[in-house]
């Protein structure tokens, strides 16, 4: 199972030239227990779960894609979707990024032999392409860590993808990666540096027939979550999806880090995402979506699939997402922060608050709960990303604003009758590629450089009087960082909008309740 030197296979169009009679390659490790060992039943299979995939016309350039990397009697028909997509374009170059399975280690590692085996012959190795790529970034190097077999196991999740790649594209070379770290900073750095180099059309003086220079597709190989009950596999990985469809990859990774969604590649993902953003793309699509208990049946523990493509569609611009509570909802979260403020100042405990069966509260949505007295700050705290229900969130935001933001002493008993009450609740976070689509009183901005980060809501600028600039440099300052660090290349921003409501609200409720 090892990587060893073999001869390569012939009768397929990316074959070395005939002075290389034997090139060292990484052997096909998981042929005839992920997929069929045997050429003619692999192809056949591919081809039934091809033809059963309806995919969408999409009338674009597809410049990255998710695919799932389980046993093809699992995920098959869902990666499926994606390939399909693939038929009758063209790449001269496929970047795989996959997740370490069996092996810890902390940067992202290229491979750097000549090629990938698999039952239906070699994939080469865009050796130029990688050896540039490991020169970007410090977490990206050239090595064999997560490629080949160790003691526990073959790393499967980039094998998987080439019999469907070299099936609906034929000739490509191929650029491996694992990432060993899959943190939302390794995660940037790979995706930066992708996008740097196929930016700069980084390619291999020759290339087949038919394929223009620099013509990169980026496959992100990942399942989503593992050994949850239908329902609660369902229910989490929508949670993903949706924000995959929002471009809000901030919350994919903080919500990944967490646990509180789940993708066995979400570090590839975020790094897809990222690449391809950046590279243009204004739309991310998601294609199909099913778990193991809709093939075999058994719901009761099951692992979640989907095949997703991040598009650049032509004079399309990638749309906020809108977002809206009525007065009802409003008030009860008014109410509910009032409660959760009373419960942790006279009690010191958290206020139990139960789902509320209405889809806009029930929803995991970011928030800030902002107090005063006599129209002064008395604190401000917030979830900059999705990570619980709104009314959990809420919840949470408000005791914590009362008794624990650490400008202010807590809020005393005596003290709460005065304390007039303001809720923003967060949109999804969008990458800011152009500050000029920053419109002041309409976005709030959050700015991360390495572990610093900083965010203001949109009523701050407007309140302060301040112009995008400004703005700008201000959260900077939030973060912690010089207020020009906007303009640095490290720095992310994001920007986002809110739903702002508040009042003094009499309270409905006291300590028994």
């Amino acid at each position: 199972m090892a990587a060893s030197i073999i001869t390569v296979p012939t009768g397929r169009e990316q074959q070395p030239p005939a002075s290389a009679q034997k090139l060292k390659l990484r052997s096909a490790g998981v042929a005839g227990v992920f997929y069929p060992a045997d050429p003619a039943e692999l192809t056949a299979m591919m081809d039934k779960m091809l033809l059963q995939a309806a995919v969408p016309e999409i009338d674009g350039e597809i410049l990255a894609m998710v695919a799932p990397h389980a046993g093809y009697q699992y995920s098959g028909p869902v990666a499926a979707y994606a390939y399909a997509l693939l038929k009758g374009r063209r790449y001269a170059r496929v970047v795989v990024i996959a997740p370490s399975h069996y092996e810890a280690f902390n940067f992202t590692s290229v491979y750097d032999d000549d090629g990938y085996a698999t039952p239906l012959g070699t994939v080469l190795i865009d050796k130029p392409f990688s050896h540039e790529l490991a020169k970007l970034n410090p977490s990206i190097q050239l090595s064999d860590r997560g490629h080949k077999p160790t003691r526990r196991g073959v790393e499967h999740a980039i094998e998987v993808q080439l019999p469907w790649l070299q099936h609906v594209l034929g000739d490509f070379l191929l650029v491996p990666i694992v990432m060993g770290d899959q943190s939302y900073q390794s995660s940037r750095a790979l995706g930066v540096a992708l996008e740097k180099l196929i930016g700069e059309g980084h390619s291999r003086k020759e290339h087949a027939p038919g394929q223009a220079a620099g013509e990169t597709l980026i496959v992100a190989s990942s399942d989503l979550s593992h050994y949850h009950t239908y329902p609660d596999a369902e229910k989490i990985d929508h949670k993903t999806l949706s924000a995959l469809q929002a471009w809000d990859y901030w919350s994919m990774s903080q919500n990944f880090d967490s646990r509180v969604w789940e993708a066995c590649g979400g570090g590839p993902i975020i790094a897809a995402a990222i690449a391809a953003e950046r590279m243009g793309a204004n739309r991310a699509q998601v294609l199909d979506y099913a778990n193991t208990g809709d093939v075999t049946g058994d719901r009761t523990q099951v692992v979640g699939y989907s095949a997703d493509a991040f598009v650049k569609l032509h004079e399309k611009e990638l749309a906020e997402q809108s977002f809206s509570l009525d007065e009802k909802e409003k008030e009860g979260l008014l109410i509910l922060a009032h409660k959760s403020v009373e419960r942790a100042v006279v009690s010191h405990k958290l206020y139990e608050a139960a789902a509320t069966g209405d889809d806009a509260l029930d929803q995991e949505r970011g928030a800030f709960v902002t107090l005063r007295e006599e129209g002064k700050l008395r604190g401000c705290i917030g979830y900059t990303s999705a990570v619980k229900p709104l009314y959990e969130t809420v919840r949470d935001t408000a005791a914590l604003a009362a008794v624990h933001d650490p400008r202010f002493r807590p809020v005393a008993a005596d003290e709460l009758p005065a304390l007039e009450f303001s809720i923003s609740v967060l949109s999804p976070l969008q990458h800011v590629l152009n500050v000029a689509d920053i419109e002041v009183g309409r976005h709030g901005l959050l700015v991360k450089n390495g572990e610093h980060e900083g965010l203001l809501l949109p009523q701050v600028a407007v309140e302060q009087h301040w112009d995008r600039n400004r703005f700008l440099q201000e959260t900077c300052r939030k973060a912690g960082l010089s207020p020009d660090c906007w303009k640095d290349s490290g720095t992310d921003i994001f920007r986002f909008t809110a739903v702002e409501f508040g009042e003094p609200v009499k309270r409905h409720s006291n300590e028994q309740q």
